[in-house]
């Protein structure tokens, strides 16, 4: 694809010239000839060597001869254009340490060393699944889904096509689930749910993902959640929401399309956050607490500009003090006098 069809492609407007060849992408900094760029800023950009570069409206296009394709909104564009022309190498082929039980119905394109799936699972055309994986019984994994390392999906789990699940990730074990039984003890609840993941949903490594406890654990189509991030018991996350890592999802607690979550923020069981939230990092949700559209902070969690206020408040209670003080010295120096 040349620098004219690409800005066709994207619906943008093409200065200079219409025939650079794209054959690569970089940063700016690092970028080539023949790379293709973006820059997302406002302003004055910094130099660059790409071939083709993608730039927003409000931008001054530099002089030389690269191709400068203006578009709304150049990150996007960036990363459509990537995904289009360099997508991910796919593997094929199975490895002859795979274990594949007799039962099971297997299509898929790859499947890497020392994997295991077991009887009753279903796997579809497309699919790959990374050295090391263990598939339960009854798994249906969708056309597509790419699985890496060292990823254990229990028993009964259904994952949509075209996901991404990232190495190390564990997938339907059971919930933290227990009833106390006074001095005996705990008695463990039961975990015999299962999980269903829809389609598009990409989930980072290191992450868990438990079964419901009579029910289903639910993530929606196109959600995608980032490393080292626990998602409890019969949690129910909706389409398009987004999560960064570190973040705990207590059991039964419902997050509805299109949220935000920020990095390490903790959930309390049967919360509730309505579509368009946006948690900032490290927010602490207390249980069955509903948060509304918008975007909230601290812990526990409020309306943002309610926490910028408290904030200043408690920055000030230095100088407050230190007021406080000084009339406090005024009073005893009358009282003396």
């Amino acid at each position: 694809m040349d620098s004219a069809e690409l800005a066709a492609y994207l619906g943008g407007k093409l200065i200079g010239r219409g025939d650079v060849t794209i054959s690569g992408f970089a940063e700016l900094g690092a970028a080539r000839e023949g790379d293709v760029s973006f820059f997302a800023g406002s302003g004055t950009m910094p130099e660059t060597h790409a071939g083709c570069l993608l730039i927003g409206e409000d931008v001054e296009p530099p002089t030389g001869e690269a191709a400068v394709i203006v578009v709304k909104d150049p990150k996007l564009a960036f990363a459509k254009v990537v995904a289009k022309l360099f997508p991910p190498r796919r593997l094929a082929g199975i490895d002859q340490s795979a274990k594949v039980a007799a039962e099971a119905d297997v299509r898929a394109s790859f499947i890497g060393a020392n994997v295991v799936i077991e009887s009753a699972a279903e796997v579809d055309a497309d699919v790959e699944i990374h050295a090391g994986c263990y598939v339960g019984s009854g798994v249906k994994i969708g056309r597509g889904t790419r699985i890496f390392p060292n990823c254990t999906i229990y028993e009964n789990v259904t994952i949509g096509e075209n996901c991404t699940i990232h190495a190390g990730c564990t997938i339907g074990a059971d919930g933290f689930g227990f009833v106390r039984d006074g001095a005996n003890g705990y008695v463990k609840f039961p975990q015999a749910g299962s999980v269903s993941i829809g389609d598009e949903v990409e989930i980072g490594a290191n992450s868990c993902v438990d079964r419901g406890a009579l029910g289903v654990t639910e993530i929606g189509d196109g959600t995608k959640i980032d490393n080292l991030v626990q998602i409890a018991h019969n949690v129910k996350i909706g389409k398009r929401v987004v999560i960064a890592a570190q973040t705990g999802i207590s059991g039964s607690t419902v997050i509805e399309d299109d949220c935000v979550i920020g990095g390490q923020v903790g959930m309390g069981d049967h919360a509730r956050v309505l579509s368009g939230a946006v948690i900032g990092s490290q927010a602490g949700v207390l249980p069955g607490k509903i948060v509304r559209k918008g975007v909230w902070w601290g812990t526990p969690v409020q309306p943002l500009d309610d926490y910028k206020r408290q904030n200043a408040l408690v920055k000030g209670l230095g100088r407050l003090k230190e007021e406080v003080k000084r009339l406090r010295g005024l009073i005893e120096r009358d009282e003396g006098q």
